[in-house]
């Protein structure tokens, strides 16, 4: 196991990492910011207010988002699999 073969290895999950926490991430600080322009025009200051609409949009992306996100993940562990005899080495 080279070191380049381990720069690769981590880059790769570090880029598997954002592109499935991105949509999740984009999502919640978009209604986030659409929550607190809303608190801010009617001077509403409920702080648990942000979490319903928050966890309502993440189970939507994550109902639509998940399979992709799932054939990903699966798609890297296979990889890591068949890579585990250079590993050894």
């Amino acid at each position: 196991m080279t070191e380049t073969f381990v720069m690769n290895l981590g880059r790769e999950a570090l880029t598997i990492t954002l592109m499935l926490g991105a949509p999740m991430l984009g999502v919640s600080l978009v209604v986030g910011l659409i929550v607190s322009l809303f608190q801010a025009v009617t001077q509403i200051n409920e702080m648990t207010l942000t979490f319903v609409p928050k966890a309502l949009a993440l189970m939507i992306v994550f109902i639509f988002m998940g399979p992709w996100m799932l054939q990903q993940i699966i798609h890297f562990t296979v990889r890591l699999f068949e890579m585990l005899p250079y590993m050894v080495q």
